[in-house]
């Protein structure tokens, strides 16, 4: 029997035979890519492949990483024609692995988690449609009705931004490291954007991280599925028009959200400002504050990184030992952008 950390293998793969109908043996593999919770793909004795997910191994915060949650919200999804894996069974009894998971079916397609894999996947004319595709598909979940969708207990539906704020700068100040000291910056900003929240239009089902690497794209750069939706919520969907516009970097940008050569970099690809326009031929919100939304997404980001920067030094990365030297630079960075577009 192989050994995976994270993965009691013998009676998680009992559940998986009697739950999901796979055919023992299984192979699980970790998903490389994964910072937070983690991501098997399990193939089973007949090729059959699904995707469980669990959260981190060790250093898990009170109120992250819920699998009930993350599972409630693509099951309410999937029938509505929202592009999710499709639920296949989740487990909440610790004693199987420890902690709970679920399984999910195995999307097949293309992941886009650097410049390199998005002109690898797609020629230049099909990337030109992906950002269209990528804010088509943002707004659509935008429209769902959470409360019909099933979801209206989710959260509040009122204060996102408020709520976030706070949320954040309390993880934030949870998950300090020795070392990694910002002089008060994330604080600084952080006070700043409280100041300023703008008007909450609408209250909307919201995915919390949505970029293209966070989506599987088929042959045709449409979405095929949505992935990750360990932080969605309800609240203020200019929260994550915000952060897809932070994602989509351009090449004339000095530095990219994330660490790594950003997939919207590669030639082909629509810019910043036409990603948005996108959003708003398939939405009827008022995009005039946008930028604010920037400025807390990129915020939020250095908050986060700060989280998966805390869990690497504390060991609960479960093989994916990516570099992690540059995060307490990069942290600081996104907060002096989100400070820059405040200022401006």
């Amino acid at each position: 029997m192989e050994t995976i950390t994270g993965i009691d293998v013998e009676p998680v793969t009992s559940w998986l035979v009697a739950q999901v109908g796979l055919v023992a043996p299984l192979h699980f593999e970790l998903i490389a890519g994964g910072r937070s919770n983690l991501t098997f793909r399990v193939t089973d004795a007949a090729s059959r492949a699904v995707a469980l997910r669990r959260p981190p191994i060790s250093h898990v915060l009170p109120t992250a990483h819920d699998m009930v949650r993350e599972y409630t919200v693509i099951a309410a999804l999937e029938p509505l024609g929202i592009p999710v894996a499709t639920p296949l069974g989740l487990c909440s009894d610790e004693s199987v692995n420890g902690a709970p998971f679920y399984a999910m079916d195995f999307v097949e397609g293309f992941i886009l988690r650097d410049r390199e894999a998005a002109e690898a996947a797609f020629d230049e004319s099909t990337r030109a449609t992906i950002g269209e595709n990528l804010a088509a598909t943002l707004a659509r979940l935008h429209d769902v009705d959470a409360d019909e969708a099933g979801l209206g207990d989710l959260a509040r539906h009122d204060g996102y931004v408020e709520r976030q704020l706070r949320r954040w700068r309390t993880q934030y100040d949870q998950m300090r490291v020795d070392g990694a000291d910002h002089h008060r910056l994330i604080e600084d900003v952080g006070d700043r954007l409280a100041a300023r929240i703008p008007v909450q239009q609408r209250t909307s089902v919201v995915h919390g991280d949505y970029r293209l690497d966070n989506t599987v794209l088929d042959q045709s750069g449409s979405v095929a599925a949505i992935l990750d939706w360990e932080i969605c919520t309800l609240g203020d969907p200019l929260a994550d028009v915000g952060l897809m516009l932070d994602y989509w970097a351009e090449p004339a940008d000095e530095v990219a959200a994330l660490l790594g050569s950003a997939p919207s970099t590669a030639p082909g690809f629509v810019s910043r400002a036409e990603v948005l326009a996108a959003y708003g031929r398939h939405s009827s919100l008022d995009l005039g504050d946008v930028a604010y939304y920037q400025s807390f997404g990129y915020w939020k980001l250095a908050c986060i990184l700060q989280g998966v920067y805390a869990r690497y030094r504390a060991g609960a990365t479960a093989g994916d030992q990516g570099s992690v030297a540059d995060f307490p630079t990069h942290i600081a960075t996104l907060a002096q952008l989100a400070r820059q577009i405040l200022e401006q």
